[in-house]
């Protein structure tokens, strides 16, 4: 199937990551990883900012209220509508820093961990509710990354990278239980690092150094394959006023000689049909 590929955001960020369409605002929020900043683009305007976090950052989503919910290397914190910065679970871990993270249909932060060495067990995947308390459900993660929920909330899919699966567990009242393999991905094709679920229930992961984004069926059956010109595509969001444009974070970090997209914000436009994302309730 063809498919036609843009330029959403030109830029050289050493690791992008975590596109995140804002409902309320109307943009794209996406992280650059080590150079501690969050980004925003409007596709209507073409406007394009962003905003530095004085840390590593992970993640960033909507908040219910305005604002942002931050996994930055010490904890979990949050922007006002202001930009005013507060630590809601603040946890720090001297060699370790927030990675990828969701929001559940609940409104709860779902937020991983790893070491920057990649220990091996050293990274964590944790249940943040909005008043700030936290329960590790997965305790001994490698890199955790992909997260996301099935149309009806029955399902919630999860990625520690060096597994190279896409594991779902039965999800219900805010609790992820009896985890299992549900996809594998071959060795050469890549690594599994973030996910997004379309509205009819397809997971789309995007492969690091594998360069290509595919789409599974609920029943785990690989029926598409975005190829892209850049080597480390790192997570994938629907996004656009109706959903349907699929929004591609990269990285450069690590190559030698990073395509001219490396690092930039790219987008298939009609993509298929994403789901509204749930904001941060705290």
């Amino acid at each position: 199937m063809t498919f036609e590929l843009e330029e959403a955001v030109r830029a050289s960020v050493e690791l992008g990551e975590g596109p995140t369409w804002d409902s309320g605002a109307r943009r794209l929020l996406w992280v650059d990883i080590l150079g501690s900043r969050i980004h925003s683009f409007d596709p209507v305007s073409g406007h394009s900012e962003a905003t530095a976090t004085g840390q590593h950052v992970g993640a960033a989503k909507p908040r219910a209220g305005g604002g942002t919910v931050v996994n930055l290397r010490d904890g979990i914190g949050l922007y006002d509508a202001a930009g005013e910065f507060t630590w809601l679970h603040h946890a720090p871990t001297p060699g370790r820093r927030g990675n990828d993270a969701a929001v559940a249909p609940d409104g709860a932060l779902w937020a991983g961990t790893m070491r920057y060495d990649e220990t091996a067990g050293g990274g964590t995947l944790t249940r943040v509710a909005a008043d700030g308390s936290a329960v590790v459900v997965v305790p001994d993660a490698t890199v955790s990354n992909g997260i996301g929920w099935s149309p009806d909330g029955s399902r919630m899919y999860y990625i520690d990278t060096p597994t190279r699966r896409i594991d779902v567990f039965d999800y219900s009242d805010g609790q992820a239980k009896n985890r299992r393999p549900w996809v594998r991905i071959e060795e050469g094709a890549g690594w599994p690092d973030g996910l997004t679920v379309d509205a009819a229930g397809s997971v789309w992961v995007a492969l690091w150094d594998g360069a290509a984004v595919r789409r599974y069926t609920p029943d785990g059956a690989l029926d598409r394959t975005l190829a892209l010109p850049v080597e480390r595509p790192t997570a994938c969001a629907f996004g656009g006023t109706q959903l349907t444009d699929l929004y591609i974070t990269t990285a450069r970090t690590g190559l030698t000689a990073p395509h001219a997209l490396s690092g930039s914000l790219l987008v298939v436009p009609d993509a298929g049909q994403g789901l509204p994302q749930p904001a941060f309730a705290g």
